[in-house]
């Protein structure tokens, strides 16, 4: 018999914003292992669960520990925000997993940012859009860039994930330079900083003003498409009904 290790997705960080399947299995597993930042989020619901964690950026031992603990004999479960399979780490344990054939992997959905947060700001979502992520510690700036302009060229709405950081002050810029080559000043846009949170906050702007904008690691961007509109202070895409 399998060991079987969970990789769940927990949604914002809200046990209220958990899927149901999310908070079952995390109540069912013996051990939690995370980023730490995620582990605090779980609240006191899961403070009687072994809780592991590694630093930022060894993400391949943690990992690693989950099937170590696995093999001990433990119910693991390994937490992401939102969803494990968006930017998640979902595919780094089935790479990895190759090496523990002994080792059945589960995948349980989260609420992604990209969500979550268009829930906040009304719409922005709700024709073909795209996700992209600024950091490009994973994937070259020059491919980041490739991806913004076919995004603005097919006129889809986008989702932008880690849009600054400390070492990337002025990517958000950049890459707003890079749709204005495309879109107008005016298009609608908004952002969401701590979704699901006590301290979220949200913005509408146009993408003119998003460029000047300074967010954190924390914030979800949100670009409309040629046909959004901001009506009763939200943040529309139209799906093409004739009203």
């Amino acid at each position: 018999m399998k060991h079987k290790i969970y990789i769940v997705g927990m949604g914002p960080g809200e046990e209220s914003m958990m899927t149901m399947q999310a908070y079952e299995t995390l109540m069912s597993c013996d051990t939690i292992i995370g980023y730490q930042v995620y582990l605090k989020l779980l609240g006191e619901a899961f403070a009687g669960k072994e809780q592991l964690s590694t630093p930022m950026k060894q993400e391949r031992e943690r990992c690693i520990l989950c099937f170590e603990k696995a093999e001990e004999g433990k119910k693991v479960a390994l937490i992401c925000s939102g969803d494990a399979g968006v930017y998640g780490m979902a595919s780094l344990m089935y790479e990895i997993g190759e090496n523990y054939p002994d080792c059945e992997l589960c995948v349980v959905p989260g609420v992604t940012a990209a969500l979550s947060g268009a829930a906040c700001l009304g719409a922005p979502l709700n024709h073909d859009f795209c996700v992209i992520s600024l950091s490009d510690l994973l994937t070259p700036w020059e491919k980041i860039e490739k991806r913004l302009r076919a995004a603005a060229d097919g006129d889809f709405a986008i989702a932008v994930y880690n849009p600054s950081s400390r070492k990337r002050a002025d990517y958000l810029m950049r890459a707003c330079d890079i749709l204005l080559e495309t879109a107008e000043e005016t298009r609608p846009c908004g952002y969401v900083e701590n979704i699901g949170r006590d301290e979220s906050k949200m913005e509408l702007c146009t993408l003119k003003e998003l460029r000047e904008r300074q967010v954190n690691m924390f914030t979800t961007v949100f670009i409309g498409n040629s046909e959004t509109k901001i009506i009763d202070g939200h943040l529309v895409t139209k799906r093409g009904y004739h009203i």
